[in-house]
């Protein structure tokens, strides 16, 4: 990023930044020096304010001529009037009468930054720019008002004293010098990057203290965006913070100024090195910092569970010709013929028939995935950990180990509705005393509350959950509305799957017939994806509505409240298709001439012979790669281009009819004014941990999961990296020494896996039905005939009328038994087609299982959560080492500072001495002197 020892001149940066050329570079579209700095040139600017403006010819040969005219960028400190507006004020009188908002709009700015010149700030305004009708105010932060306000805001400066971190002795030294050789080719060549042997100490700053080695990076812009939050204007009714007038369109936009850009890190070619996080952070802040951290770690503990995945994969291709079951299921001699899978226009059909699906459903449901499934609940735990020690290490080197947020500013929609609360309560309180007679005695204090309204009326009032109800009803009313229509979509595509494998039945072509199952559920999940894509737009809007009329007072509430609505509704609309096919579908199917029907029409459809989990995989697979793929990757690279060719094209039309306009070399303002606002991050972190999902609640269908994650987040964080800094305006800089509320969300998401995953291998794979076969019923104690006994038989003289096949004699012979998925009596049973004592069997198993896998998994969890220290070892020694020189530091001044004293003593001491030696009798005004000499040597 961008780091200066800050002082008059920048004379101080030159060798930083020259150590940093072979990793950072200009932006070649800032084709301006002046663009970053005033027009001095010495002078860097900090932040930009933009307004809108109406431009007229003549306004327009103004600015011109205070542009060319005022060269020298005088200080506005000293005129208290910004470059670029000039003292002209005859000629814009003489215009054309200005809109009454403009006029307002208007003489809020000017009072805001006045009021921000009088904070210490300078300011330069520009109005002549390539873009029509858009003015820009630069600000610049001296170096004593950054100083006052590191003071002020308490931030942890390093000091001159330097201490050595303690090193790694024995084995472990020669281990840890292996790795970093191993390592070097993927380290990113930035200075930052090195490993560091000694360290400063670090305090909040003081201006009253000597031993600060003061330098701003981020934390510059902290500082200057707490005072454009802190400052006010007060033209208004009530006062404005640059919240308030944002919102209300005085200024159009506010931001930091890109200047410079990382090739070792915002490049494609470098996908396979570390990031160079401290550089990031250095340059976006701790909040960004971290997210770009987190990210690297997730990804990189993906490398393990990718392994295991795809030796698991290879396991199941390894074992497939040796697996009884499905070489049953293909074998044709076995000839067991099936039930219909609808009414009428489907016939019986043969087993055999379904042998491509049944070998493939090995692939994914075989012991192996047993233990899969424990390995990623211990990996979701141990990656936790992980994180929580990384998290620490970085607030040691960031030095914010004892950082605390402090209390928001509140944010300008809250403020406005307070004010119309406060404005009601006025204005009703108005009415009741209007009939009464004033008293002459309350008349001053009338005059002096109507004063303090004008400061500031919000600080009165407060919004109460009787002020919210209606929102809150509104957001309960909403949120069920969208889970219901989600659920409502599902069902839809379940409708569709029904009725398109009846359509696809009446086919005259025995391949169309036989692909009916691959056609419906490639179809089916195609639909679910285009709506799932479609619907998490529409869901983030609804979100951000929902959480807006809420009226959160801080910008901290805003985002907690968004991040639990956006990700209840968007957690709903990915998983609800995959939650029906893993524990619903092929469960309330009921039985040959029995079934159960849907609007008395539709039968619910059935699980293929070998199961659901190969359809969930399918399921799986298409969903988790179409969101990475269309939605994460190419929205996220087509979308901004999009729009940032959208309005080149409208910056073209405007250019062209202004000639001189179109000639004017372009600023750097001007290029940032055309990115697109920083949103948050929110949309980033939600994407990864809806990935996360996939890769951990299903893990046990779908064990390449890992692997198709980590290959996204690889171009992820590049893709990322690219859009922070040639796609987005350059976000505020943040301090945050966590993630937030999203490490909760984490460990929500990894404690339900351990549930889902132990219903899937219960209830979706057949798993628990093999055991207890191979441990109750098996003969030789082998899985032969396991599928028999996994089929129950049907007589078809049993069919209700006008649900037997319209063909019996499609197989070329007539059937009379046909075999169906189920444990059930047979039709030659007393009571026949009744729930068999095997299912009850495989049902204890089932839910035995889960309990015993639930619960050891679980604790396996937690061991693992507790035997990891949260804060490593040399951490916790490094901060104790640090507490204890940082009291020596202050004893040593102290100490100086009472020798100091004692000295001072020393020749006022000797003063009275000379005094009282060379002056035996005084005069009156000699009396008087010494008089005064001894009373400051009191004072001292």
């Amino acid at each position: 990023g961008r780091i200066w020892h800050r002082s008059t001149n920048y004379s101080s940066s030159l060798p930083y930044c020259s150590q940093l050329l072979n990793s950072l570079c200009q932006d070649p579209d800032a084709n301006c020096k002046h663009g970053l700095y005033f027009r001095d040139g010495k002078r860097k600017v900090d932040y930009i304010l933009v307004y809108h403006y109406k431009k007229s010819s003549v306004s327009k040969t103004l600015t011109r001529r205070i542009y060319h005219n005022d060269s020298s960028a005088r200080s506005i400190k000293q005129d208290h009037q910004l470059p670029g507006t000039g003292g002209h004020l005859d000629v814009g009188e003489s215009e054309t009468h200005m809109d009454y908002h403009e006029d307002d709009k208007r003489f809020r700015r000017e009072e805001y930054e006045g009021n921000l010149m009088e904070a210490g700030l300078e300011l330069e305004r520009d109005e002549d720019t390539k873009i029509h009708g858009v003015g820009f105010v630069k600000i610049h932060a001296p170096w004593n008002v950054l100083c006052r306000e590191a003071e002020f805001l308490k931030l942890k400066m390093p000091t001159k004293k330097v201490y050595q971190i303690n090193q790694a002795h024995g084995l472990l030294k020669k281990i840890n010098s292996v790795i970093q050789k191993i390592t070097e080719p993927i380290q990113p060549k930035v200075a930052e990057h090195k490993p560091e042997t000694v360290k400063r100490l670090s305090y909040p700053f003081s201006r009253e203290k000597q031993h600060f080695n003061v330098f701003f990076s981020s934390i510059l812009l902290i500082q200057v965006y707490e005072i454009l939050k802190r400052t006010t204007c007060t033209k208004a009714k009530y006062s404005m913070g640059i919240t308030s007038l944002l919102a209300n369109g005085v200024y159009s936009a506010a931001y930091p100024l890109h200047d410079l850009l990382c090739e070792e890190w915002a490049s494609y070619g470098v996908f396979y090195k570390y990031q160079p996080i401290d550089l990031v952070r250095k340059y976006f802040g701790e909040k960004i910092g971290l997210y770009f951290a987190w990210l690297g770690v997730y990804t990189q503990m993906l490398i393990p569970a990718s392994i295991v995945g795809v030796i698991v994969f290879l396991y199941g291709c390894a074992t497939v010709d040796e697996n009884i079951p499905s070489m049953e299921m293909c074998d044709e001699r076995n000839n067991i013929t099936m039930c219909p899978l609808c009414d009428n226009t489907c016939s019986y059909w043969k087993m055999s028939s379904s042998c491509a699906t049944a070998r493939a459903s090995h692939l994914f449901d075989n012991p192996a995935t047993v233990f899969f499934s424990v390995f990623m609940a211990l990996w979701a735990a141990t990656f936790m950990e992980h994180w929580k020690r990384k998290q620490m290490r970085l607030n040691y080197r960031w030095d914010l180990t004892g950082f605390e947020e402090e209390e928001a500013h509140p944010r300008a929609e809250y403020e406005a509705k307070v004010l119309e609360k406060s404005l009601r309560k006025e204005y009703i309180h108005k009415k009741k005393r209007r009939h009464l007679p004033e008293e002459t005695g309350n008349k001053w204090r009338q005059r002096v509350k109507r004063v303090m309204a004008g400061v500031k009326l919000t600080d009165k009032e407060k919004l109460t959950w009787k002020d919210r109800f209606p929102a809150y009803f509104t957001n309960f009313v909403g949120i069920i509305f969208m889970i219901g229509l989600t659920f409502a979509i599902v069902f839809g595509v379940i409708i569709y799957r029904i009725s398109t494998a009846a359509a696809l039945a009446l086919s005259s072509t025995p391949s169309g017939r036989s692909s009916v199952r691959v056609t419906v559920t490639a179809t089916a999940v195609i639909i679910n994806l285009v709506v799932i894509i479609i619907l998490d737009e529409v869901y983030g809007c609804i979100a951000r509505w929902l959480t807006q009329i809420e009226v959160p007072k801080t910008d901290k509430n805003f985002e907690e409240r968004l991040i639990f609505k956006a990700f209840l509704l968007k957690f709903v609309n990915a998983y609800t298709p995959i939650f029906y096919v893993a524990f619903f579908k092929g469960r309330f199917v009921g039985r040959p001439g029995d079934y159960v029907y849907i609007f008395h029409s539709f039968r619910m459809e059935e699980c293929a012979p070998g199961g659901c989990l190969m359809e969930l995989c399918i399921q799986l697979s298409i969903i988790m790669l179409g969101k990475q793929l269309i939605q994460n990757n190419l929205f996220e690279i087509g979308i901004p281009k999009m729009k940032k060719l959208i309005r080149y094209i409208k910056l073209k039309r405007q250019r062209s009819l202004d000639h001189e306009e179109h000639m004017k070399k372009k600023q750097r303002y001007e290029v940032d004014y055309n990115l697109e606002p920083f949103a948050g991050l929110t949309p980033e972190y939600m994407e990864m941990i809806i990935q996360f999902g996939f890769v951990t609640l299903f893990v046990a269908s779908f064990p390449l999961a890992p692997l198709f994650a980590l290959l996204n987040n690889i171009i992820e964080i590049r893709l990322d990296a690219k859009k922070f800094v040639t796609e987005l305006r350059r976000p505020v800089a943040v301090r945050a020494k966590d993630i937030g509320i999203w490490y909760n969300i984490l460990r929500g998401v990894g404690k339900l896996a351990v549930i889902i995953n132990a219903f899937v291998i219960s209830f979706t794979s057949d798993f628990i039905p093999r055991l207890v076969y191979l441990y109750m019923y098996s003969e030789n104690g082998t899985m032969h005939g396991f599928v028999n006994h996994t089929l129950s038989s049907f007589n078809v003289s049993d069919f209700q009328g006008g649900t037997a096949p319209n063909d019996p004699m499609e197989l070329g012979y007539e059937v009379q038994i046909c075999r169906y998925k189920d444990y059930r009596e047979p039709p030659w049973s007393e009571n026949k087609y009744e729930i068999s004592k095997d299912f009850w069997a495989v049902l204890a198993a089932r839910l035995a299982f889960v309990i015993v896998f639930q619960n050891l998994v679980m604790f396996m969890s937690d061991f693992v959560d507790w035997i990891i220290p949260d804060i490593p070892k040399d951490i916790s020694q490094q901060i104790h080492k640090e507490k204890v020189l940082m009291v020596e530091v202050f004893m040593k001044e102290e100490q100086g500072k009472l020798q100091m004293l004692e000295t001072w003593k020393d020749k006022d001491m000797k003063k009275g001495e000379n005094c009282n030696n060379h002056s035996p009798k005084l005069s009156r005004s000699q009396s008087g002197s010494m008089s005064s000499c001894h009373s400051y040597h009191i004072d001292v």
